[in-house]
């Protein structure tokens, strides 16, 4: 079968994965076959009986690092050597809207998730993949943050979304030209004595096209002003 997007995951919490992409638009696209979402277990490829896919680190030190041969096995075995291979870590490159949008043009996306104190510098330097960042901060393992990555990125290929209108008129994309989103509103006209602005109510678009451009540049200015620079 043919997806638009294939993600293999390594990992070693392949249920993580799955239980959250079990849901909402990411479980309809893997239904309508748009995206796959494949995860790899490295314990599979442990070294030993027992599982093992973690040694202490060479030169001593606190915690465990993640070893080379189970990943580099795991990554051989998915049979993609010309997928865009990804490793989450701290001290990759920011991810932005911006990349979401390129690796959504890509056809497999192979991510791998680390865990304790890393992965063994040999198996970066052999597959050489891209390090990306959610954020200045360190989580437990790699797979929350490989799922941001996904969820951001598989919103991207068409048909995921139902209406690509609302894709463009989101935080960072589309119209908003690296903005923020403009505030949004909903039933009822008003809620604690506090109305929807007249002008949403008013059906006249250009004039509301304008009131939400105006709005984004006021939030970005107030809340992001670096976005403006």
């Amino acid at each position: 079968m043919s997806f638009q997007l294939s993600f293999h995951v390594l990992t070693l919490f392949p249920e993580m994965i799955h239980q959250a992409c079990g849901h909402s638009i990411l479980k309809r696209a893997t239904d309508a076959s748009i995206i796959n979402i494949d995860c790899i277990n490295i314990r599979d490829f442990a070294i030993n009986k027992h599982g093992q896919v973690d040694d202490y680190p060479y030169g001593g030190g606190a915690g465990m690092v993640m070893m080379a041969p189970p990943i580099y096995d795991a990554f051989v075995n998915i049979g993609k050597p010309n997928a865009h291979f990804i490793y989450m870590s701290p001290q990759g490159k920011p991810f932005s809207q911006a990349k979401a949008s390129e690796l959504s043009q890509k056809k497999d996306i192979i991510i791998l998730c680390g865990h304790y104190e890393g992965v063994d510098q040999r198996v970066l330097d052999i597959l050489s993949p891209e390090e990306i960042s959610i954020g200045d901060y360190v989580l437990t393992g790699g797979e929350l943050a490989a799922l941001v990555v996904i969820d951001a990125v598989a919103r991207l290929v068409p048909g995921v979304v139902g209406k690509s209108e609302s894709i463009n008129n989101e935080s960072f994309s589309g119209t908003l030209e690296g903005m923020l989103e403009h505030p949004q509103y909903t039933r009822p006209p008003i809620f604690n004595d506090i109305k929807v602005p007249d002008i949403l109510l008013s059906g006249h678009h250009k004039n509301i096209e304008e009131w939400r451009k105006n709005k984004a540049f006021e939030r970005t200015k107030a809340i992001r002003p670096d976005l403006l620079i």
